[in-house]
């Protein structure tokens, strides 16, 4: 009869709400799982001075946490990170070309006290890098004081000898997301370095910078933050 027919359509329509509810239920149970799972790796992969990890690199100072999952790391016995810093997810830290490379008796890449460096940022020395305290980074800032040599025309340019050259970053800079800082750029104290800047040379104590390469856009002096000349900005905005 037709109501046998309806009665079982409506059984049908409720056994599959009832299935939608329980790939539902599954579904919502297996993604908190996961999160929880995820949140307990990224607690249990945290590198401190305590932990194995840590107590690989020549200095990692108290309070000091690098985030998980971290980058490549490598070359720790010549890298050493200061005390309250805090080394965000993904960031690549690495001394020599490789690991396993000896790069002699002294540290290689400094990082002071009280640094933030940005997820995702990578710091690759091979000479030396010395950052200052208090220096924080954006996401996606690169820091190399190497460089490919290109003298030979007539021979890759991957195939050629490299050129170190010293970087130094001062105490209390901060560089905005993806800047990035070639070799033998030397950064004073308190400076800016604009998101998306390159930056090579030198730049004094107490400066904006910004661009491609960057320039002092704007420095404080006793008359307070000024802009260049033919700079229209507003001298007195910081």
């Amino acid at each position: 009869m037709w109501w046998s027919r309806l009665g079982g359509a409506v059984a049908g329509e409720r056994l599959e709400a009832v299935n939608r509810r329980i790939a539902g239920a599954r579904r919502a149970l297996v993604s908190r799982a996961v999160h929880w799972a995820w949140q307990e790796f990224q607690r249990a992969g945290l590198v401190t001075a305590d932990t194995p990890a840590g107590r690989a690199f020549r200095e990692f100072g108290r309070g000091s946490i690098m985030a998980f999952p971290p980058g490549s790391i490598f070359g720790e016995g010549w890298i050493t990170v200061g005390e309250g810093t805090l080394i965000g997810a993904l960031v690549t830290l690495s001394a020599g070309i490789m690991p396993g490379q000896d790069l002699g008796p002294d540290p290689v890449l400094r990082i002071g006290d009280r640094c933030v460096i940005g997820r995702g940022s990578h710091i690759v020395a091979h000479q030396r890098i010395e950052i200052g305290d208090d220096v924080w980074t954006g996401p996606y800032v690169y820091i190399t004081d190497q460089n490919h040599g290109y003298a030979d025309p007539n021979t890759p340019i991957g195939r050629q000898v490299p050129v170190n050259r010293t970087v130094t970053i001062g105490s209390g800079s901060w560089l905005g997301a993806g800047a990035i800082v070639l070799p033998g750029a030397r950064i004073g104290r308190n400076v800016v370095i604009a998101a998306g800047s390159v930056v090579r040379g030198e730049l004094p104590d107490y400066c904006v910078a910004a661009g491609v390469p960057a320039k002092i856009v704007r420095e404080h002096t006793q008359a307070g933050w000024v802009s260049p000349p033919g700079d229209s900005q507003d001298i007195n905005t910081p």
